[in-house]
């Protein structure tokens, strides 16, 4: 799977892209046809408290799958927008195992 990471107005380090590269892949563990993923990293500016932005977006085959999370770091809310991801790949990987029994 092809990870690219965006960091809009900042440059991010090598440890976090690392980072990301690392939780973003497990996701390819659970569901093969992931062709690939984009992250972005933003701050936003409105708030204070919790201002680090990751959205990640992977391309499957016939469907776009797309988390937002909104944390005080971006370890965090990579974390928990990996996690909302793979429960969409999992309920995707059911229905696709349903569909085949049926």
């Amino acid at each position: 799977m092809d990870i690219k990471v965006h960091s809009i107005h900042f440059d991010a380090d090598q440890k976090l892209i690392n980072y990301i590269h690392e939780k973003v892949s497990k996701l390819g563990l659970i569901y093969d046809n992931i062709i690939s993923g984009e992250v972005y990293l933003r701050l936003d500016k409105n708030t204070v408290d919790g201002n680090k932005v990751a959205e990640i977006r992977l391309n499957t085959p016939g469907k776009e799958m797309f988390a937002k999370k909104q944390c005080k770091s971006f370890e965090e809310a990579t974390v928990l927008a990996a996690e909302a991801l793979r429960r969409q790949v999992r309920r995707k990987k059911g229905k696709l195992q349903q569909a085949h029994i049926a």
